[in-house]
């Protein structure tokens, strides 16, 4: 069985926050919320890490991180390009923004070979995680079904006080199998908890506290990759028609059609850590609060790659 590795999506600019905050520095070091996800993940097991990156952000991007990690695990990079389209279909007029995550994730089909575990670059998701996905990808292989993993957040360790997030809130079996997930465009942060929107704030919805949702962390066999390829066009077919400048391929879309047709299952690995992102600006102060202190409680040295050792 091959080593599973690290896949970070990069390719995102950050329109809520303004700006690269994937190579935004959360400390004094200068260290960015990517680093402390490939260093949970080396601790976990991990040897490689595949950034997926726009190609004219190439050099910022190895300056920022890229070159930093390459002396500590083996670096990749692939591209997301708006032109990477299957054959017979074109850039609709006007179109800016490449396809969403399914296609970041089907850029890696030259890269990635075996198991592997896919992040967003702007978001900071805590050593355990890590650890568990890792743990599942090296003992699960697919038989009659693909065998992929999910990470599981609690919604309440997940939200901002400064606006409104988009969530994945996951139903899962009694087993623990992700059943399916209801993305939530627009949920905000209460004294009574968390509440939801779909109908631009005329009527509220509660989330039942204490729900699993999706951050974007999966662990996949390599068998994605050739689902991706094979419905990206199906996808194109049926959406840019209709929405030719915003429709995006989203995986967990493809993640769910695999469940519902019986081709996949997806355990669903709950992490008790709390997520750190910067949607808002005005979140940057309470990221750097919290990295400064887990380095104070010892979860991590106060300089991450010092010495290149863990």
């Amino acid at each position: 069985m091959k080593k599973p590795v690290l896949v970070i999506m990069a390719a995102g600019m950050g329109s809520r926050y303004g700006g690269q905050k994937q190579i935004d520095p959360v400390d004094e070091q200068g260290e960015i919320l990517m680093d402390f996800s490939i260093y949970d993940a080396k601790r976990a097991g991990f040897e490689k890490v595949v950034f997926i990156i726009k190609k004219e952000n190439a050099a910022d991007f190895a300056a920022a991180i890229g070159d930093r990690i390459g002396r500590q695990m083996e670096v990749a990079y692939v591209y997301q390009e708006l032109e990477n389209l299957p054959r017979g279909f074109a850039i609709p007029k006007g179109r800016v923004t490449p396809f969403g995550t399914g296609h970041a994730v089907l850029s890696c089909a030259g890269e990635v070979d075996g198991p592997f575990v896919v992040i967003n670059a702007d978001d900071y998701y805590g050593p355990q995680a890590f650890s568990l996905l890792y743990q599942f990808l090296t003992s699960h292989a697919d038989d009659e079904k693909y065998r992929y993993a999910m990470g599981g957040y609690i919604l309440e360790n997940t939200l901002t006080e400064h606006g409104h997030v988009s969530r994945g809130v996951c139903v899962t079996d009694e087993g623990g199998f992700l059943q399916e997930i209801t993305e939530r465009t627009h949920i905000e942060k209460r004294a009574d908890g968390a509440v939801y929107t779909e109908d631009g704030g005329e009527t509220w919805r509660q989330i039942p506290g204490g729900s699993t949702v999706s951050m974007n962390m999966w662990g996949f066999t390599n068998s994605i990759l050739g689902e991706l390829q094979e419905r990206f066009p199906k996808f194109l077919e049926e959406n840019l028609a209709k929405n030719p400048l915003k429709c995006e391929f989203f995986l967990p879309s493809v993640v769910g059609e695999l469940i519902r047709e019986g081709k996949a299952s997806v355990e669903v690995l709950r992490s008790e850590d709390r997520w750190y992102g910067m949607t808002y600006q005005e979140d940057k102060k309470m990221v750097t609060d919290a990295i400064a202190r887990m380095k104070q409680n010892g979860r991590y040295p106060m300089k991450l790659w010092a010495d290149g050792r863990l």
